[in-house]
């Protein structure tokens, strides 16, 4: 199931606290370009690129390294975790008591399957904790990334719970009335449906969930505001503010974003990018993140989710079909619009978004690198987007081999972007 609320874009990026004091704009990091990557005469691309990526000692490749391929290995241990919650609700008579408990508490078969949605939400977040939480804040921390408490924490694990349960049982009881008006067809109709609701959170998510998890300000009156805006209003970026969130209280971690469809589109930046990062950064990140509007990276990203999902539905329908044929009595399971089928249904789309991740990732990282492109032709900060790379290598290993890039990067590495950079910075004195 986490992985079919990831789908429909129930993650969020949470926090819980008091706002960090943004600093000055005259006190702000300045832009310090490496030896061997300064313009002039004899400017060399690669070995501007290699001069950028030394700036990193080799301690702090070694660390981003380990922490970026040790989520190999967390994900294949999530997989295989998410696999086994799901024997536990199907080989036990968990699944089937929540069911009886639906039926006594739902009149109609959508409250039903909204109530059997409901639990098995929570009980999942339950068995999930142990996983969550070492991922989540126990690595976090010793990474030195994570700024937060633990009850600062588990506030954000309490807050997106409840969005999860509200918005996840609504999903899934949509999802279920589709698999009782066509029985035969759902994975067709089941897609329609994942995409709408996956648009509507999409579009709901800057005005009213994401200020639910931080706190949203207007940037204030100064040159990083105008810059901002000037930025936006020369690529057609329908905005008239910029806000800054502070995503400080949670971790270290920089990131911006110009997010929302339909008329609430919002261009947002963390305060640990406004008070880390140089305004050449700043100005780079945020022609980047502009890239994806304009791009129209949403709505394509929408159409190939549909194309993933569509397919993932297709195999889910013939897998479930066989495995209730052959052990549909064993387990309690009816047919496909039976709610107790739930924790099968989300183990084998599991097994396919699972399959399907270096796809996912490469989908994604193709886009990351227009968007890239787009904002080195923007803010025209070769450098700056050099210097944000640098401190994206925190958590993202700065260097791996081509397949590992293919496979496990949903971003282009930081060599990559550092080299795109200055290939640009070449072509562009």
């Amino acid at each position: 199931m986490k992985r079919v609320l990831s789908v429909i874009g129930l993650f969020l990026v949470v926090a819980f606290g008091f706002a960090a004091p943004i600093l000055a704009e005259d006190a702000a990091p300045t832009l310090t370009i490496p030896a061997g990557a300064e313009a002039g005469p004899d400017f060399d691309a690669e070995r501007a690129t290699t001069a950028w990526v030394e700036t990193l000692t080799p301690e702090q490749r070694a660390k981003s390294d380990a922490y970026f391929e040790g989520g190999y290995v967390l994900d294949v241990l999530d997989f295989a975790y998410g696999l086994g919650i799901a024997a536990l609700f199907l080989l036990t008579p968990l699944s089937r008591r929540m069911r009886a408990v639906a039926e006594r508490v739902g009149k109609g078969a959508f409250l039903r399957s909204v109530v059997y949605a409901a639990q098995y939400i929570v009980l999942l977040t339950v068995f999930n904790f142990p996983m969550a939480w070492y991922r989540g804040f126990q690595r976090e921390h010793a990474y030195g990334m994570a700024n937060n408490g633990f009850g600062s924490w588990m506030g954000d694990q309490g807050k997106s719970l409840g969005v999860s349960i509200v918005l996840g049982s609504l999903f899934v009881g949509l999802l279920y009335l589709v698999f009782r008006k066509a029985p035969c067809t759902w994975w067709m109709w089941g897609t329609v449906t994942a995409l709408a609701f996956l648009s509507f959170t999409v579009m709901i998510g800057p005005v009213y969930l994401a200020p639910l998890f931080n706190t949203y300000k207007s940037v204030p009156e100064g040159p990083m505001r105008a810059q901002i805006l000037s930025l936006a209003r020369a690529n057609g970026i329908p905005a008239d503010d910029v806000y800054w969130f502070d995503a400080s209280k949670q971790t270290k971690r920089i990131s911006a974003n110009v997010s929302g469809m339909l008329g609430t589109t919002r261009i947002s930046l963390n305060d640990n990018l406004m008070n880390r990062s140089p305004n050449e950064s700043i100005q780079a990140v945020m022609g980047h993140e502009m890239g994806h509007y304009v791009l129209n990276h949403i709505y394509k990203g929408l159409l190939a989710m549909g194309v993933i999902i569509l397919s993932g539905f297709a195999f889910t329908a013939w897998a479930f079909d066989r495995i209730v044929l052959r052990r549909g009595a064993q387990l309690g399971i009816s047919g496909i619009s039976d709610p107790a089928g739930l924790p099968l249904f989300a183990a084998v789309i599991s097994v396919w978004f699972f399959l399907m991740t270096p796809m996912t990732n490469t989908l994604v990282r193709t886009q990351e690198a227009e968007a890239d492109m787009f904002g080195l032709n923007a803010s025209r900060q070769p450098d700056g987007f050099a210097s944000v790379a640098m401190q994206l290598s925190e958590y993202r290993k700065i260097h791996p081999g081509k397949w590992e890039e293919i496979l496990f990067f949903d971003h282009p590495s930081g060599w990559n972007r550092v080299q795109m950079a200055m290939r640009w910075k070449k072509e562009n004195p």
